[in-house]
Parts: structure tokens; sequence; C-alpha cells
């Protein structure tokens, strides 16, 4: 009787990722690959411990959605296709002002407003259409949009170079499809 037990555990053991893909679907209003759904599904290479309860989806928020499982303290974001009312965020638009090396500040470019300022709490985002990773971390300095500034994770570590975004968010230049 042990054995038949066995193989119904083994399917329980990891959440169902078409299901995750159903539920960002259902609550973004719109399906894979349309504007404001899942840019692309869940990646069938996670492992996610099975959730006891239907995992919940928050967003979008940053052109993503959040699924997280609150009993197990597992989330992941999905991000979401552009153009849609629920992709709220994208990338950066290259312009005139902004520079063409990611390091090298406009010469002659009028001062636009910072909207990160030295000290303040930013996400660090990194990824492209399939995913998406974030950090929280400080701003070295000022910053407007289209800025390559300083972020570190506390004072004792290493400054890394990221582009503002908007007000609270940068990434990590070279991931331009994000």
């Amino acid at each position: 009787m042990l054995a038949g037990v066995q193989p119904a555990l083994a399917q329980q053991k990891f959440e169902n990722l078409d299901r995750i893909d159903s539920l960002v679907a259902m609550t973004v209003g719109a399906n894979l690959g349309e504007p404001g759904g899942p840019a692309a599904p869940v990646d069938r290479r996670l492992r996610l411990a099975a959730c006891p309860s239907t995992p919940t989806v928050e967003g979008p928020v940053l052109g993503a959605a959040m699924v997280k499982c609150d009993a197990l303290g597992w989330r992941i974001r999905v991000p979401l296709v552009a153009g849609g009312a629920a992709a709220t965020a994208g990338p950066v638009p290259r312009t005139a002002a902004v520079p063409a090396s990611r390091f090298a500040r406009p010469a002659a470019a009028a001062p636009r407003e910072a909207v990160v300022r030295k000290g303040d709490p930013v996400q660090l985002m990194a990824g492209n259409a399939a995913f998406s990773v974030s950090r929280m971390m400080v701003a070295d300095e000022d910053g407007a949009a289209g800025e390559t500034i300083r972020v570190r994770e506390d004072k004792k570590s290493a400054p890394i170079f990221a582009q503002v975004v908007e007000m609270g968010v940068v990434r990590i230049p070279g991931f331009n499809d994000f």
C-alpha cells in the first residue's frame, strides 16, 4: 500500500507551472503574447514547492505580475508585454539626451530633474523578455531618467553602475530587451 502512495506524493512535490500561467493571464486580462499579457510562459526549469493554497497574483507592477505563495514564502515575477494598460513600465527609450556611453554624462544637454536622490532606496532590475530579477539597493548619487548612476547594497559593498528608469527603479545596462 505504501508503494501506491509514493507516486501521488511525487506529483504534488512541485507547483504546476501551467496553473501559474493561467492565473497570471486571468488576473491581467490578456493571454500569452497579447498586449498587457505575459511575455513568455513561466520558465519550465523552475522547481517551486507546491503551494498548499492557490498562489496569489498581484499587479501589474513595473511591467510584471507578481505571483506569490504566502504559505511557503516563494514569489516570482512574470514579465508582461508592453502596450496594454497593464504593462506600466518598460525599457527606457533611447533619445538624444541619453549618453551613448553608459558611463558618460551629457556635456551640453539641459539639466533634467533628478528622479533618484543620493541615499534613496532603489530597486535594481535585470532581465530580458523571458525573466527578470530585482534587488533593493541604495543610490550613491542623484540621477534623472536615462542617466547612469552608482548604486550599492550597503555602505561596505562595491558600487554598481545602473541606469535610472523611473523614481525608485534602476536597471543594469546591457539588458536592453527588458
